[in-house]
């Protein structure tokens, strides 16, 4: 198992699905973790409950990634409940609010996607280096969508997650000569709400049915991945937007 002993990380988003597979799985393996909530306390607390079963350390911080004063607080109450340094950042915030064609979107709405997936992860990011020391890792969530522009209506989810894919890269070159690492996940259809909110069910079983391994991916799929990539044993890796998709689409 992956030894994150000594470590201490901060999920933004961490209380759901995937967010919340990332928490525990960070947190079991030996990480002090700090959960991010915006709205759903009571995920939070399952979240925790879940840790804390699988002997792990965390705190609940709630908060809006979108809004610099809520980023700076769970920074604030990250290291003072563990300490200055902040070894591992996943950004996982982010979602596809609606489906909307082009001429469906309106500037407000195209703005409020690009912040709550964009800004936020800008946002955690500029917060949290000055806090992280040579080995840091940063892993962002991005999405298959960000390759191939998505399924219908959803083109501003797209861009937006194409944007946190370049992010990703350009954060690569300018932390690693500190030692920083910036990587992204860039999932298909993982078996989610967020799956079960935007995309119909015949559209999941033809995607079960047509991909090679003839499966959705489970939140801990993704999970396993950001734990190696928050570990030393990715230590060469950084500037990589890596699939998971079951092989959905290759890049």
């Amino acid at each position: 198992m992956t030894d994150l002993s000594g470590k201490i990380a901060i999920v933004t988003g961490g209380t759901r699905d995937i967010g919340r597979a990332c928490s525990i799985q960070l947190a079991q393996a030996g990480a002090k973790v700090a959960v991010n909530y915006c709205n759903n306390k009571a995920a939070g607390e399952e979240t925790m409950a879940a840790i804390k079963a699988a002997g792990g350390e965390a705190i609940l911080v709630k908060g809006d990634m979108t809004k610099k004063a809520d980023v700076d607080a769970l920074v604030a109450a990250t290291t003072k409940a563990f300490g200055n340094d902040i070894h591992v950042l996943v950004n996982n915030v982010g979602g596809l609010v609606a489906r909307k064609k082009l001429a469906e979107m309106d500037e407000e709405f195209l703005n409020h996607v690009v912040s709550l997936n964009m800004n936020s992860t800008f946002l955690a990011t500029q917060a949290v280096v000055p806090h992280m020391p040579k080995g840091g890792s940063i892993v962002n969530l991005a999405s298959l969508a960000g390759r191939d522009g998505g399924g219908g209506g959803s083109a501003a989810y797209a861009l937006s997650k194409a944007a946190v894919m370049a992010f990703t890269r350009a954060m690569a070159k300018e932390l690693g000569p500190d030692g920083i690492r910036s990587n992204a996940l860039c999932p298909g259809m993982i078996d989610t709400t967020f799956h079960d909110t935007f995309t119909p069910d015949h559209v999941r079983t033809h995607v079960e049915n047509s991909v090679p391994l003839r499966r959705q991916g489970k939140s801990e799929d993704c999970a396993d991945l950001v734990v190696y990539l928050a570990s030393d044993k990715s230590s060469y890796i950084t500037g990589a937007n890596i699939d998971i998709n079951g092989g959905m689409f290759f890049s």
